[in-house]
């Protein structure tokens, strides 16, 4: 079992910053990889960002492309993602997720271990 923890969400205005962080525990050695998720009040949930724990491969969804930076320190089993240039309509919970599947990429289904969530509210 593996337990995800977000940490780093809050209110900012346009334009400014923010640095989420996944902490995961547990049997971290069955997650291929950790990805992040976002829920828009009133949307689905869609896919941000994620990277393959073995090589570091990453995968960013066209709105935050450019914008966003997702990173890991194995040796913490944490990951990070940088936001950068946000936008009001980065406004969602932000949850990060694990994969035990490989090439799980943004595709949702395929990640089992979920966080909590945590809020980024941007304002105009």
């Amino acid at each position: 079992e593996v337990q995800l923890v977000e940490s780093g969400g809050g209110l900012v205005q346009a334009g400014g910053s923010l640095r989420l962080t996944c902490a995961a525990s547990g049997v971290t050695s069955d997650v291929y990889a950790i990805g992040w998720f976002r829920q828009a009040p009133g949307k689905e949930r869609e896919g941000v960002s994620c990277i393959d724990s073995s090589d570091g491969t990453t995968y960013y969804s066209h709105p935050v492309k450019g914008r966003f930076t997702i990173s890991s320190d194995n040796a913490k089993n944490t990951v990070y993602l940088q936001m950068n240039r946000l936008k009001p309509e980065d406004t969602a919970v932000y949850y990060c997720a694990g994969s035990d599947r490989l090439g799980s990429g943004l595709d949702q289904r395929k990640y089992d271990y979920w966080g909590q969530g945590t809020k980024v509210t941007v304002s105009s």
